[in-house]
C-alpha cells in the first residue's frame, strides 16, 4: 500500500479492469482496489444461487426443483458481445480470449403487434420473412444491399445520399420503406433504443447496421456471443492481463479517502495507509460527489423452465421490443441464456428483461416482455440508478467511469473506455496500444 503507483483502480467492474489491464500493458505501474470481496463490482455474475436470493432479500432459499446452488452464475447486467465489435477486438488484442470460451447466441428476435418475429439480416432471410410483405420485402432487400455497398470514402456508392447531411428518415422514404421495416431496422439490426436517430445524418445509423451484418456473417446463427460461466469471467480475464504485466490486486479493501491536494488527486487512503498516485480511474460509486444522476433501468432476471415461445426452442436469444410497439420512448429487451452456457442447473433459463425507466411505476413498463416468459418460477427485481461523471478529470485528474446503460451489447462501454482512456492520455485510443508486449513479467507460453 504504502508505494507510488502510475495508476490506482478502484472497483473490478468491466471498464475499470479493460482500463486497468490496458494501462499495464503500456508498462504503467497500476494498483487495483476494490471494496468487495468478489470481481466485477456492478457487472458481476452472482453464485452461488442462494447467493442471489440473500443479495435480494427473498426470504426464502431456492427450492429444490433449482437443481445445485453452485451450477448457477447469473449476471446482474445482461449484454451480449457483438461478434464483429470492439470488446471483441479488446478481447483479441489483448489475447484475453485464451482465458474464455464463448458461445454464438441463437437468434435474435422483435416484436410486433404482440408476437415475436425472427429479425432478418440476410437477403435470404428478408425474403422468407413473415413480417413484411411480397413488395415491401424486395424494397428491403434493395436498402440492405445498398448497406452493404456503401463506403463513406466512395461516393460512387451514395445513390444520391450524403452520409453527412441525408437524414435516415429520409433514406428510409428513398427506398419507401413502412413504419414496420423501420422499426426493426432501427431496434433490431442498428440497435438504437429510441427514434432520436431518425433525424440526424445517416452515416453512423449505416454504420451499425453494417456492424451487424458484418457480426452476423461470422458465425451465421446471430451477431451476438456470450460467454462460458457468465459475463463476470470478462472483468477477471482483463484483471489477470494486468496481473501478468505487474499490476497489484486487493479485493476486500475498503477505501476510507481520496487524498486530494490544490485540486488534484495524490492518493488514496485505505486502513490508514496511503498509497499515492498520479491518476485515478473509478466507478460512480467510489465518488459520489463527482458524478450525477442521468437516469434509471430497470433489470428482471427471471428463472424459467422452458424455451420462450415462438424462438425454434432456442437455448440463447435476444428479443427487441421496438419502443413503438408498445407506446414508448425506449425500447425493452429480454436476453435469453441457459444451462447450456453453465450459468444455470440443467434444463434452466435466465431471461433478464431491461429498459430505460420511464414512469414511476416501473414493474408495469416492462410487462409486455414479462409475457413472454410465463410461467417464471421465481423474479428477482433490480432498478438501478444511471450515472455519469461531471468531472472530466483534466483538473482533478480522477476519471469515474459511466454506468452500464440498458442496450444489451458492450459497444456503448467500449466507447466510454476510448473515451476516458484519451482524457487520460491525451492521445486517441488505437487498439495496438493493447498488444501485448513481449516482456511478459511472468510469460504465459506455456498455456
Amino acid at each position: 500500500m504504502d508505494e507510488e503507483y502510475d495508476v490506482i483502480v478502484l472497483g473490478t467492474g468491466l471498464t475499470e479492469c479493460i482500463l486497468s489491464g490496458i494501462m499495464s500493458v503500456n508498462g504503467k505501474k497500476v494498483l487495483h482496489m476494490d471494496r468487495n470481496p468478489y470481481y466485477g463490482g456492478e457487472s458481476s455474475s452472482i453464485t452461488p444461487l442462494e447467493e442471489l436470493y440473500k443479495r435480494f432479500s427473498l426470504p426464502d432459499t431456492p427450492p429444490e426443483s433449482m437443481g445445485r446452488g453452485r451450477d448457477w452464475n447469473v449476471d446482474l447486467i445482461p449484454k451480449f458481445l457483438m461478434a464483429n465489435g470492439q470488446l471483441v477486438k479488446m478481447l483479441l488484442y489483448t489475447e484475453v480470449t485464451r482465458y474464455l470460451d464463448f458461445k454464438v447466441v441463437e437468434g435474435s428476435f422483435v416484436y410486433k403487434g404482440g408476437k415475436i418475429y425472427k429479425v432478418p439480416s440476410t437477403e435470404t432471410e428478408a425474403l422468407a420473412s413473415n413480417l413484411m410483405g411480397m413488395f415491401e420485402k424486395r424494397r428491403f432487400r434493395k436498402f440492405l444491399v445498398f448497406v452493404a455497398n456503401f463506403d463513406e470514402n466512395d461516393p460512387k456508392t451514395f445513390e444520391g445520399v450524403d452520409p453527412k447531411t441525408t437524414t435516415m428518415r429520409d433514406v428510409y422514404k428513398k427506398f419507401d420503406l413502412g413504419q414496420d421495416v423501420i422499426d426493426f431496422t432501427g431496434h433490431a439490426l442498428a440497435l438504437y433504443r429510441t427514434d432520436d436517430y431518425l433525424d440526424v445524418p445517416c452515416l453512423e445509423t449505416i454504420n451499425r447496421i453494417k456492424l451487424y451484418s458484418e457480426s452476423l456473417a461470422r458465425y451465421g446463427k446471430s451477431p451476438y456471443l456470450y460467454p462460458l460461466y457468465g459475463l463476470g469471467e470478462l472483468p477477471q480475464g482483463f484483471a489477470r492481463l494486468s496481473a501478468i504485466y505487474g499490476g497489484t490486486y486487493m479485493l476486500n479493501k475498503p477505501v476510507d479517502e481520496i487524498v486530494m491536494e490544490g485540486g488534484k488527486v495524490i492518493g488514496v487512503k485505505s486502513e490508514g495507509e496511503v498509497a499515492r498516485c498520479k491518476q485515478l480511474i473509478c466507478d460512480p460509486s467510489y465518488i459520489p460527489d463527482r458524478v450525477r444522476k442521468a437516469g434509471q433501468v430497470i433489470r428482471v432476471i427471471c428463472i424459467v423452465s422452458h424455451p420462450i415461445k415462438n424462438t425454434n426452442d432456442a437455448n440463447s436469444c435476444q428479443i427487441i421490443i421496438p419502443q413503438n410497439q408498445v407506446n414508448r420512448n425506449s425500447d425493452i429487451y429480454v436476453c435469453m441464456i441457459s444451462y447450456a452456457h453453465n450459468v444455470a442447473a440443467q434444463g434452466k433459463y435466465i431471461a433478464i428483461v431491461s429498459t430505460t425507466v420511464e414512469t414511476s411505476e416501473p414493474e408495469n413498463e416492462i410487462e409486455p416482455a414479462l409475457e413472454l416468459l410465463e410461467p417464471i418460477d421465481q423474479k428477482f427485481v433490480a432498478i438501478s440508478d444511471l450515472y455519469e461523471p461531471t468531472d472530466d478529470g483534466t483538473e482533478s485528474q480522477i476519471f469515474a467511469s459511466r454506468s452500464y446503460d440498458a442496450t444489451t451489447h458492450f459497444e456503448t462501454t467500449c466507447n466510454d473506455i476510448k473515451d476516458i482512456y484519451k482524457r487520460m492520455t491525451g492521445s486517441d485510443f488505437d487498439f495496438e496500444n493493447m498488444k501485448r508486449k513481449q516482456n511478459d513479467v511472468f510469460g504465459e507460453d506455456e498455456q
